[in-house]
């Protein structure tokens, strides 16, 4: 039977903290991770030190959960669920699936635990779970493999009906497998069922309030999604991801000062701990911040700061997208068309990052006072169009083909064709609008239908316009182009009557 081992994530038996804390009188301060609960059959002298790598797993510390795990496992040299969290710290669900040697090394782990006799049918069936996702992964697309992981996932959990841990990777598995285009958020709203009774009984737990904030990322369950924003970062200060997830919901709502608050811690304990993919992380989210409150000059130091940081590895989508947004986003919210001309894709880019950048230097060199062609940025669009389609990747195909179609509208316009160019801004914001953003991006440059409205600000059709910028402003409260539109939209009502 398994043992159950009641201790908070802060006492730590066996490993060190994650990282280095801020000290005061050389003292470091406490970790503070959250309260887990997590019963396994491994001997109870690893049991504080299974729990806390099994918070630092819930905030998504993924290297440091990795390194808890480990320890473990080295002192209970049969503890399979050791091995278990080792390939989950290998698995991050809302981030890029692993590939390489990560994907191997989350495979061997599994494959070790699986190997292991004397564990309870609970764990077993966690191992199995797991043990699918990794399975003919070479033949295998990791969406496939996600649902089968989750589609177990709700099996452990139908045979363990009152164990939350079980409960809480299940409610992830379903968010993590939620289809961008299902509109009506079934996934996330099942997810958030299980959650929120767990968060109830056991309000210190950091994987519950994290993941109803993943749930309720959306327009629709934003505001629902204000209580757990509010306290995460109360329950789990000491790692990065924590303090940063509030401003998910921040940014679903236009609490723009909040977004930067959470941001700049989110950022300085990043930086304090090496984590350079979560630092970059939490600079896009105030970056975009910054811009929606006016705070230009702000904007541009991050940028600034990004651009001192030298190399980055671009090849992983978390540090490649930031990298590549946030100048992008400063040069064209900022309206600085000879900047986003100079723009240049970080090297080992993704197509789908590299994307954004091509399309904000085809928009500066139109848009710009001299403009002068953009016929191979819009073929660079196009191949990473191409490259997506030809990968599978139907989701970034849709965002690149509004990128490409969005850009194709303000050619039109610049050439004096007002109907080509309203009838491709326009599907560039149909295509956008119909899927919801990925975890890791705080939204798109400029929203395709804020730029539509603009367009309609340009032919002197405020109707149109006003439409546009409020339906805008549906998706994602409180742009400031977006309601800067509106207001000089009504203004030309106005003044019209």
């Amino acid at each position: 039977m398994a043992r159950p081992i009641a201790a908070t994530a802060m006492v730590l038996a066996l490993a060190a903290p994650a990282a280095a804390q801020e000290e005061h009188h050389d003292h470091p301060a406490p970790e503070r991770l959250g309260a887990v609960h997590f019963a396994t059959s491994c001997v109870p002298a690893v049991g504080a030190a299974f729990n806390r790598a099994v918070a630092l797993l819930h905030s998504f510390a993924y290297t440091a959960a990795d390194k808890g795990f480990a320890e473990v496992a080295a002192h209970d040299p049969v503890c399979a669920m050791a091995h278990w969290g080792r390939g989950m710290s290998h698995y991050h669900q809302l981030w890029d699936p692993p590939a390489g040697d990560e994907l191997a090394a989350g495979a061997a782990e599994i494959g070790k635990a699986a190997a292991m006799p004397a564990v309870t049918p609970r764990e077993r069936a966690l191992i199995a779970a797991l043990g699918l996702y990794y399975a003919d992964a070479a033949h295998t697309a990791p969406v496939t493999r996600a649902l089968r992981y989750s589609n177990a996932m709700a099996g452990v959990a139908r045979q363990n009906p009152g164990d939350d841990e079980v409960s809480v990777f299940y409610a992830l598995s379903l968010v993590a497998t939620a289809s961008p285009a299902d509109r009506t958020h079934e996934r996330q709203k099942r997810a958030a069922e299980i959650l929120e009774p767990i968060w109830k009984r056991q309000p210190g737990h950091p994987g519950a309030p994290h993941y109803l904030i993943h749930a309720y990322d959306s327009a629709e369950l934003a505001e629902r999604g204000l209580p757990a924003a509010r306290a995460y970062a109360q329950i789990a200060p000491s790692a990065p991801h924590a303090l940063h997830m509030p401003s998910h919901i921040f940014t679903r709502l236009g609490l723009w000062d909040d977004s930067i608050a959470s941001n700049l811690a989110a950022r300085a304990a990043a930086r304090a701990q090496g984590d350079v993919g979560e630092e970059l992380h939490a600079m896009d989210y105030l970056t975009y911040a910054y811009l929606q409150r006016g705070r230009t000059a702000d904007a541009a130091q991050v940028v600034a700061s990004l651009q001192r940081m030298g190399a980055l590895a671009a090849d992983g989508f978390k540090i490649g997208y930031a990298g590549n947004a946030m100048p992008a986003r400063l040069a064209v919210e900022s309206r600085d068309w000879a900047a986003a001309a100079r723009l240049q894709p970080l090297p080992g880019s993704a197509p789908q990052v590299a994307a954004i950048v091509w399309w904000a230097r085809a928009l500066g060199r139109l848009r710009t006072a001299t403009p002068g062609p953009a016929d191979t940025d819009m073929a660079q669009l196009q191949a990473c169009r191409d490259a997506l389609r030809a990968s599978g990747d139907t989701y970034w195909v849709a965002q690149v083909d509004a990128l490409l179609k969005s850009f194709k509208g303000w050619r039109a316009a610049a050439a004096g064709d007002s109907r080509l160019a309203v009838s491709d801004l326009t599907a560039a914001a149909d295509e956008e609008d119909a899927l919801e953003k990925l975890p890791v991006t705080p939204g798109p440059i400029v929203p395709a239908r804020e730029q539509l409205g603009e367009l309609f600000l340009q032919l002197n059709r405020p109707k149109d316009a006003l439409g546009a910028f409020n339906a805008a402003l549906a998706l994602a409260p409180g742009r400031r182009g977006a309601l800067q539109g509106a207001t000089e939209a009504t203004r030309q009502l106005a003044t019209s009557h």
